[in-house]
């Protein structure tokens, strides 16, 4: 089976905010831009996978969502309990210095984990928790 990873959300409130912090701070670029009947859909990738997608879309993009789902995903988003993804980076300790520099919000400071990585965490600029992974 050839399955891979082609798309993955994130859910932002402020797509400019978010823009700058993927794209100015991380070093992600941006794909696609699409603003449809007062929402938006922000596409941005690592140049070096070209392959790989993340949409920054609004907390209740799902038109399928009732009112009070997306009451409820929006403040969740607020909250920061909502997952972002994992990045892998070669130095995490750089990466760390440069995200933290931006005033991002620090989750966690590089440490090696038990499980074989060095990694660091932050929020995004709506709160979402982004990992940051060295392998040894």
């Amino acid at each position: 089976m050839d399955l891979k990873l082609h798309t993955c959300f994130i859910a932002v409130d402020d797509h400019d905010k978010a823009i700058a912090f993927y794209c100015d701070v991380l070093g992600l670029e941006v794909r696609n831009d699409v603003k449809y009947e007062g929402m938006r859909w922000t596409t941005v990738g690592s140049p070096l996978q070209p392959d790989v997608s993340i949409v920054l879309e609004p907390p209740a993009a799902n038109p399928d969502l009732s009112p009070a789902d997306r009451e409820s995903m929006e403040q969740l988003l607020a909250k920061g309990v909502l997952r972002g993804v994992n990045f892998t980076t070669e130095d995490c300790d750089a990466l760390f210095a440069r995200v933290r520099e931006s005033g991002a919000d620090v989750i966690q400071e590089p440490t090696d984990m038990p499980y074989g990585v060095r990694d660091c965490a932050f929020r995004d600029p709506a709160g979402n928790m982004l990992r940051f992974m060295q392998s040894p």
